[in-house]
């Protein structure tokens, strides 16, 4: 439960929060909120000093039916940034939410210590090579199809089940490549209708078989203010509360827009636990 970011070693057996923090234009919550590298920075600023252990930087929306994004424009969005971020604050801890393997690689060479990959490695037959040569912690998430279709494939007989063959094969192929450190998303909106989501969470401690680090993203996500008929902006005690089930369930790292409500989550965890 223990990964290593550039010599830094981090014990996931204590959940972690990540900060995201989306550089696009269209991305479901904030996206054009951080437009220029001093609203980048303040937000960047903003969530370290609530406590987040890591920034998770993207700049390609992945939500449904999200806009095509041009490898060369993903790398003129993300390069500056992490480039400014390594230097402004040189003990951070950068996660790169990317499913190409040459914007993982160039911005690991500027100082990133994470790849986060919505594919698993399905959409850049690369990018598992990359992670492995860089050695660096992978994040895979469970995804069918991509950004732009995979609404369309939500049939399964278990979810569950489907998901742990997904992760079984998946976490091979890292080993095969050298990825030593693996971490799970079991990608929530991702491939799945409302209720496969609440399915997913409820049996989200299934995945502690496969013997890795969970990651439970579940921000502000349509799963809750669809079910609540309201919205993103609406969604902070939702997202609070599935989080707080997540951790119950096992979750290892929270990925959030809202980092000082669930590092709360985290420390009222702990001491509910703690003995």
């Amino acid at each position: 439960m223990t990964i290593n970011c550039k010599g830094k070693l981090i014990d996931l057996k204590i959940p972690k929060v990540m900060g995201i923090l989306n550089v696009t234009p269209n991305s479901f919550y904030d996206g054009g909120l951080h437009h220029s590298l001093d609203k980048i920075e303040q937000q960047t600023e903003k969530m370290l000093n609530e406590g987040a252990d890591i920034i998770d930087v993207g700049a390609y929306s992945t939500q449904p039916n999200a806009s095509f994004v041009s490898q060369e424009e993903e790398l003129g969005r993300i390069i500056p940034v992490v480039s400014h971020l390594v230097k402004k604050f040189p003990d951070i801890i950068l996660s790169v939410d990317t499913f190409r393997a040459e914007v993982a690689k160039q911005t690991i060479d500027l100082g990133a210590a994470i790849i986060n990959d919505v594919s698993a490695g399905f959409l850049d037959d690369q990018m598992m090579a990359v992670a492995g040569a860089m050695n660096v912690p992978y994040i895979m998430m469970h995804m069918k199809g991509t950004p732009q279709n995979m609404q369309q494939f939500t049939d399964y007989e278990d979810v569950m089940h489907d998901m742990i063959l997904y992760f079984s094969e998946r976490m091979a192929t890292a080993r095969k490549h050298g990825i030593i450190d693996v971490i799970i998303d079991p990608g929530f909106g991702f491939s799945k209708t409302l209720d496969q989501n609440y399915e997913v969470l409820n049996k989200l401690d299934l995945l502690q078989n496969l013997d890795v680090s969970v990651l439970s993203a579940l921000s502000r996500k349509s799963m809750i203010y669809k079910f609540f008929e309201n919205t993103p902006q609406e969604a902070l005690n939702g997202t609070s509360v599935l989080n707080t089930i997540s951790l119950m369930k096992g979750a290892n790292l929270l990925r959030v827009h809202d980092v000082k409500e669930a590092v709360e989550c985290v420390k009222l965890y702990k001491k509910t636990y703690e003995n």
